[in-house]
């Protein structure tokens, strides 16, 4: 089946989401905000090709190029594309997402060398910051919190409060199945709670379609399941990878990456060994136990 195109949407004037179907893996999600004559991004894009188009889809809507990017994590499909933007843009992340960011280096590239990531450099933030900041787009305010430890332990939501509309980055993975392994089970229960607490109407997540604050409930079900099968498997003194094999995934199944739930047992295990919250895993570990999962064949980047 050919690859869908992606997709702007304009949830409320002069702010947009850039949607790449299907959201799986190495799919993410972008946006703008544009106003005043000016412009800021929310993340890039996995591959220099795909950059592009996200420039050219900003540029086709009428907006000048971003002065800022802010790039919600450090993960390669939310940050490759920074160089599409910079010099010219400022990229700004929170403190851990930069030094993160460069430890990852081409990290994309080894999980998956098939894959034409393009000519571009890892691009770092030029400005981090530990807490929160606000910016301003012409009216549009903009907040970037940092949620503490969850998809990675250097998370950010940009949350528009005039227009009610949050930017998730992958702390929601619409239709998708959330990704633990860098962050933190418990984390990402705390996030889900800020998120909340903001009073969003449209929920742009970090991979899927826009969606609305349902879309909390749902993942925390999903994260409330995988707490009580680690309790359950590590009491019978079973592997991540067993437990997994043996779950039942329930209205969870038709997610996309399901193959995910042993990543997120792994990093379950963990806390419940008393680990702190975002400590490395074994990345390849976790990489051999999905590759299982997913029926003996290597995830894809779909990029």
């Amino acid at each position: 089946m050919p690859a869908q195109e992606p997709y702007v949407v304009q949830p409320a004037d002069g702010v947009y989401a850039y949607v790449q179907p299907d959201g799986g893996w190495c799919l993410n999600n972008a946006g703008f905000v544009t106003g005043g004559g000016r412009t800021l991004l929310v993340d890039t894009a996995a591959t220099e090709r795909r950059a592009l188009a996200l420039r050219a889809a900003l540029l086709a809507a009428g907006a000048p190029l971003p002065r800022t990017v802010v790039n919600t994590h450090h993960h390669g499909d939310h940050t490759y594309g920074n160089g599409a933007f910079a010099p010219e843009a400022l990229i700004l992340a929170h403190d851990n997402a930069r030094s993160e960011q460069l430890a990852a280096g081409h990290q994309l590239e080894l999980i998956w060398p098939e894959t034409d990531f393009g000519a571009m450099g890892i691009t770092a933030p030029d400005l981090t910051y530990s807490d929160r900041m606000t910016l301003y787009v012409g009216e549009t305010e903009v907040q970037v919190v940092h949620p503490g430890v969850a998809h990675t332990t250097g998370d950010s939501i940009v949350w528009l409060p005039r227009q009610r509309i949050v930017f998730t980055g992958d702390l929601v993975f619409a239709e998708g199945t959330p990704f633990l392994a860098m962050g933190s089970l418990a984390g990402s229960l705390r996030a889900l709670e800020l998120l909340r607490s903001l009073g969003a109407e449209t929920v742009i997540p970090g991979h899927g379609p826009l969606t609305d604050p349902s879309a909390y409930e749902a993942t925390e079900r999903y994260l409330r399941h995988v707490a009580e099968l680690a309790r359950e498997g590590r009491a019978k003194g079973l592997t991540p990878l067993e437990a997994a094999r043996q779950a039942d995934l329930g209205e969870f199944a038709a997610w996309r990456e399901s193959e995910r739930l042993v990543a997120n047992l792994h990093r379950a295990y963990a806390e419940l060994a008393g680990e702190p919250e975002g400590v490395p895993l074994d990345i390849l570990a976790v990489l051999r136990d999905m590759t299982v999962m997913n029926g003996g064949t290597p995830i894809l980047c779909h990029a």
